[in-house]
């Protein structure tokens, strides 16, 4: 994080450290200013020209938000948001390239060199009655006005090179103690956009953060009312958390009822018990250490957050009290769809996620041969083969120690037996196969579905016999299938 320098001392006075003691004892509000004033941000040259201009044309214009945030943190923006006390028609006259992106609300996009900046007239929001959006805003002059609007200290904070940090409600001061607190009453906040009850969460994630205890207590207040957020919402601040260096800040969602209103389904998970000498979690609080032991992508956090997800309906308990959970692979990779796309994510993500559910549990017992190895790298796809080495070894490190030498020793196995079958170049799909449906065709065989049955009997034949992998050994069993059909 970026340290704010201390007034130097002032040589034609005489004034040294005990005078600085007074000043801050009695002036600190004085000091704090001076300080902040002397903080220098670097903005990118496209930005500052934006702020420069609208200054020139006799208004006020700050960096402002999260890049005034991360810039301290000593963090790269992701964007930058400028705010200014010009009106959406001042903004359009001063630049030659502008977008309305959003001007019933005062924003306006710049274009500088093809890039894209927010540029959003200081604001006051009306009534809330959706918890997303104002019904109506109220343009104003006064900066303090518009960071009084905001969602989180850390995020109320502006910036630009002739008035430095303008930091009004403590934002500073809650990043130098790592603290996620609402601008002025929480209450207010939440009930304006209660996505910003997960908002709250996620930056304590992203930044290793904790949640003020008077935002917390707002926060579960107020977490029925997520229930009215778009699931395209919801569904953005939790891949944020998931992807996160804190993703274990799960457990807070939970603790604060936002689980129970985004992802229930998770809920039953902490509330399920796994009596059995392999795990020494919960369902829920395994599944936070495989999530925080697989890489950081969208596919790898989904399918761990999602791997166990049917455990709490295939929980069964034997004779002794031990649990077992059989099957619960297969009817996971079901309810992860369903989670997922009620969640509206994309296909591409649904199919990977499913896909790695289905098989993360894949040869648990052990593999005695290559052959297996070699049907299972054609089902599930050779290409899933690491993601499915990352889950399958995040599972691990998220149970106990019981027999975990023979569950490393079985996926030693499996990773020998791939690099084999890799190795070799064994046919794994029909597109391997040494014939394709133009040479069936020659050989009397209509296009249609035949074609295909007779292409996947070729690929099972393969499978077994990697060695028959040949163009005239083919032809040959193509041939008795003729002969026989005739």
């Amino acid at each position: 994080m970026a340290r704010l320098s201390s007034p130097t001392k002032n040589k034609s006075t005489g004034s040294g450290p005990v005078d600085l003691f007074f000043l801050f004892w009695f002036n600190l509000g004085s000091v704090l200013v001076i300080i902040k004033r002397m903080l220098k941000i670097e903005i990118p040259q496209d930005v500052n020209l934006i702020i420069d201009e609208l200054s020139k044309a006799g208004f006020e214009a700050y960096a402002v938000g999260g890049c005034v945030r991360d810039s301290i943190l000593g963090r790269e923006p992701n964007d930058w948001d400028i705010t200014t006390s010009a009106k959406p028609e001042d903004i359009k006259k001063i630049f030659r390239r502008t977008v309305d992106t959003g001007i019933q609300h005062g924003t306006v996009t710049v274009l500088i060199k093809g890039n894209g900046y927010e540029v959003t007239t200081y604001r006051i929001d009306g009534e809330y009655t959706d918890h997303r959006r104002p019904d109506e805003v109220t343009f104003t002059s006064d900066l303090s006005e518009d960071l009084l609007r905001r969602d989180f200290t850390i995020n109320a904070m502006a910036y630009s090179n002739e008035n430095g940090l303008v930091d009004l409600y403590g934002g500073v001061d809650d990043l130098e103690k790592g603290i996620i607190r609402c601008v002025g009453n929480p209450d207010d906040r939440f009930d304006e956009d209660a996505l910003r009850i997960m908002r709250a969460v996620r930056f304590a994630a992203q930044l290793g953060f904790e949640i003020d205890k008077d935002t917390r207590y707002a926060a579960a207040k107020h977490a029925e009312e997520l229930n009215q957020v778009s699931a395209e919402r919801i569904e953005t601040e939790l891949t944020k958390l998931l992807l996160s260096d804190h993703p274990e800040k799960l457990i807070d969602m939970y603790e604060l009822g936002i689980t129970a209103q985004v992802l229930p389904e998770f809920d039953c998970m902490i509330e399920t018990e796994q009596n059995t000498p392999y795990h020494q979690y919960d369902v829920g609080r395994h599944t936070i250490e495989v999530i925080r032991n697989v890489k950081p992508t969208k596919v790898m956090r989904y399918a761990a957050l999602l791997h166990d997800v049917a455990k709490p309906d295939c929980k069964t308990t034997d004779e002794n009290g031990r649990d077992h959970f059989k099957m619960h692979a297969m009817y996971g990779e079901k309810k992860a769809g369903e989670i997922l796309r009620r969640l509206r994510m994309d296909n591409d993500t649904i199919r990977d996620v499913k896909k790695l559910v289905y098989w993360h549990d894949y040869g648990i017992k052990g593999v005695n041969s290559v052959k297996p190895v070699r049907r299972m790298l054609s089902q599930m796809g050779a290409e899933y083969f690491d993601m499915f080495l990352d889950i399958r070894q995040a599972d691990m490190k998220g149970q106990s120690d019981y027999k975990l030498e023979e569950r490393k020793a079985v996926l030693a196995d499996i990773i020998r037996y791939h690099d084999q079958v890799i190795e070799e170049g064994n046919a794994l799909s029909v597109k391997d196969l040494a014939l394709n449906g133009k040479d069936l065709i020659e050989l009397g065989v209509k296009p249609g579905p035949r074609m295909g049955e007779i292409l996947s009997y070729l690929l099972d034949k393969v499978l077994e016999e990697p060695e028959l992998n040949d163009e005239k050994q083919l032809i040959e069993i193509v041939k008795d299938i003729i002969s026989n059909e005739g």
